[in-house]
């Protein structure tokens, strides 16, 4: 048990070294000084000008010159999976730059819509927080008061109690809810990796909202590493030798295992493509009408352009329902407070 406590207390230690605006700030000034033509190491001698950055340009520098590759090299500094995802396939593909460049666009947009949804929940989680020790207080203090105070009408009082058993019956519900989910939330975050990839698909396939947003995010990210790849002249067994190899993406990695046996036995890869729950059927079109490369890596860079679009479409439409949701919420514990509070008080009337 001590064990387990400690490895928990570690973990949560060594994740976000650096802040994810720091992180961002970090990627995007190794960018800039890429495309001005400094070579990495160099690049990293400039960013540790900036104190704040200065010991992971520092720890970064020193791995890469001890052989470690620069997927890595920022792994050890804890970046963000994002940033270690893109990394990972320069080797393959040498487009240290091109990757960086991805790695800005995919971060900063996750940045901004996280930052989103921050500012639109933080105000009805305070009222939700507020109303909920304002029902806490009538319950323990109001209520009971009411109960000697409504004592000749029976109606009355029973309304009081009534009212008493619904809160300690939501509060209980909201408790025991809110315990399942941290359960589950920590039992996943340490035990997810000893599921087998297919019980974890079939688990991720009957999570409605997440199947989607995985949906494209795994098209969107299997298209752009084989358009980066097709780039290099590999043909397609090699590309996908390439993505089952890496381990940051275990959906890819499984599919690509899948498709090289299927290439193994003469197929073509979009014969079993359109069988993968969570890659696109439009990316499977792409794949079953383009033959030649050329055109296969036009075709996977435009869609990948326009899957990227439409995820940041999608998630800024489902974090404007944030708002309205929280304050339905807030409008209902409004409701029920007022006819808690008035509701004996008009049956107490009534006998009069």
């Amino acid at each position: 048990m001590v064990i387990f406590l400690r490895k928990i207390i570690m973990r949560f230690k060594k994740r976000d070294k650096i802040a994810p605006e720091l992180q961002l700030i970090f990627i995007r000034r190794l960018h800039r000084l890429l495309i001005n033509g400094y070579t990495l190491l160099d690049g990293l001698k400039i960013i540790k000008w900036d104190t704040q950055l200065s010991t992971t340009a520092d720890d970064i520098s020193l791995s890469l010159q001890n052989g470690y590759t620069i997927d890595e090299a920022f792994e050890k500094n804890h970046f963000h999976p994002i940033i270690i995802d893109y990394l990972s396939f320069v080797k393959s593909n040498g487009d240290l730059e091109g990757s960086i460049g991805k790695c800005v666009d995919m971060f900063s947009n996750r940045l901004k819509y996280t930052k989103k949804l921050r500012q639109i929940i933080r105000y009805p989680l305070v009222l939700l927080f507020i109303f909920s020790l304002l029902l806490i207080f009538i319950k323990q203090s109001v209520l009971p008061s009411f109960i000697d105070i409504f004592q000749t009408s029976e109606e009355a009082s029973s309304t009081v109690i009534i009212s008493m058993i619904i809160i300690e019956v939501i509060f209980s519900i909201a408790v025991l809810l809110f315990i399942f989910l941290v359960i589950m939330i920590v039992f996943w975050q340490f035990a997810r990796h000893k599921f087998s990839i297919e019980t974890r698909i079939v688990l991720y396939n009957k999570l409605p909202f997440y199947r989607t947003i995985l949906r494209l995010q795994t098209s969107f990210q299997f298209a752009t590493h084989f358009q980066t790849l097709l780039k290099t002249g590999m043909n397609y067994k090699d590309i996908l030798l390439q993505m089952k190899q890496q381990e940051k993406q275990p959906i890819i990695a499984y599919y690509s295992g899948l498709l090289i046996g299927e290439l193994s036995r003469g197929f073509y890869i979009s014969s079993l493509l359109s069988q993968f729950s969570f890659l696109d059927k439009q990316l499977v079109a792409i794949f079953q009408k383009n033959n030649d490369s050329l055109e296969l890596e036009k075709e996977l860079s435009l869609y990948a352009e326009w899957l990227s679009e439409s995820i940041q479409t999608k998630l800024m439409k489902s974090i404007t329902y944030f708002q309205p949701l929280f304050f339905i919420i807030v409008a209902c514990f409004i409701i029920f407070i007022y006819i808690i509070l008035m509701w004996p008080m008009f049956q107490l009337i009534t006998t009069i």
